[in-house]
């Protein structure tokens, strides 16, 4: 995720990188190349030779004289980091999940009230292409009266990194995974009376899954389901299927595009040629140069992720039984 935003960043006029951290030496001299990660994205040579280097992650956000900081870090390391590069009067960018906790989350907001500066959680969805229509179609009533929705996310447990399977340092793969339509359901519907899950959790094994329901007043709910399939070749995908009093809006990585099924017509959904991860980078620098807030993704709603997910993973824990929402 670090060198996917940092090409993002790359892209941008006016935006000089000038610190980067890491604790592999190799990626510091700017050779990239054995990078990898979830997704298709290639290493290579990136020439930080004006740039201030750290090893130590800590140091480089509180000694680098820089306007912005970048976290793709261990979940485990974005509550400190975040805390202490807030207090050297920068502004943050912390890729998702925000925290471990909804407590880390609390703390990582009070102390950018505090220094008057911009926090941001990556959570990507909101400026993915595929997803904008759903919001903009729930938002603005054009979908109708919600009945139904599912949101699904699936992959094989990742080998790229062995911090992933410390449930201590990412939280566990249902957590890091989820987060995504946990958000996304957060943005569409707003917070739930109640929640329920089920599921199962072996990190050690690479299997992690979870099916939960998000319950909302008068009887709709919201299905939330996926996680990892064993250390293997599973493909990832993500989908939704939303219906509506209108209409009934569908779209899957796995080879469905964006789709609308009206009341007698139906049509894919045109969508721009934008990328979700160029988009929130850019938003984010003109948050950061502005000054405004960062409305199409507040650290508040990121944090009532965080919160939500946490407590289905207490229901998951026991057996499925219907717990409030009350954050």
């Amino acid at each position: 995720m670090g060198l996917t935003h940092l090409k993002a960043y790359k892209r941008i006029p006016g935006v000089e990188i000038g610190a980067v951290s890491s604790n592999d030496p190799k990626v510091l001299s700017g050779d990239l190349s054995g990078v990898g990660g979830n997704l298709d994205v290639a290493g290579e040579a990136v020439d930080f030779s004006t740039a201030a280097k750290y090893a130590d992650a800590l140091e480089c956000v509180t000694q680098a004289n820089v306007d912005a900081v970048d976290l793709c870090l261990p979940t485990s390391m974005h509550a400190p980091v975040a805390i202490a590069a807030l207090r050297a009067g920068k502004h943050v960018l912390v890729e998702k999940p925000m925290a471990l906790s909804g407590e880390e989350c609390d703390q990582m907001m009070a102390e950018a009230a505090k220094a008057g500066k911009t926090l941001m959680s990556a959570q990507v969805l909101r400026f993915f292409p595929a997803y904008l229509p759903l919001i903009e179609a729930v938002h603005s009533g054009t979908l109708g009266a919600p009945r139904h929705a599912i949101f699904r996310r699936r992959c094989g447990a990742p080998a790229w990194s062995i911090w992933m399977t410390n449930k201590s340092a990412s939280g566990g793969g249902v957590f890091d995974l989820l987060i995504h339509d946990i958000d996304m359901a957060l943005v569409c519907f707003g917070l739930p009376k109640a929640v329920s899950a089920t599921g199962h959790e072996d990190l050690a094994a690479g299997i992690d899954m979870m099916t939960a329901e998000l319950h909302y007043e008068g009887g709709f709910s919201v299905t939330i389901t996926g996680g990892w399939h064993l250390p293997s070749a599973y493909p990832f995908s993500m989908e939704y299927t939303v219906v509506g009093e209108n209409a009934v809006m569908e779209f899957s990585t796995a080879g469905r595009p964006p789709h609308w099924y009206g009341r007698g017509e139906d049509h894919v959904i045109e969508l721009p040629d934008v990328d979700g991860y160029q988009a929130e980078i850019e938003y984010f620098v003109e948050c950061c140069r502005t000054g405004a807030r960062p409305v199409r993704c507040t650290p508040e709603s990121s944090a009532a992720a965080v919160k939500v997910a946490r407590l289905l993973e207490e229901a998951r824990m026991r057996k499925g039984i219907i717990l409030p929402c009350l954050l």
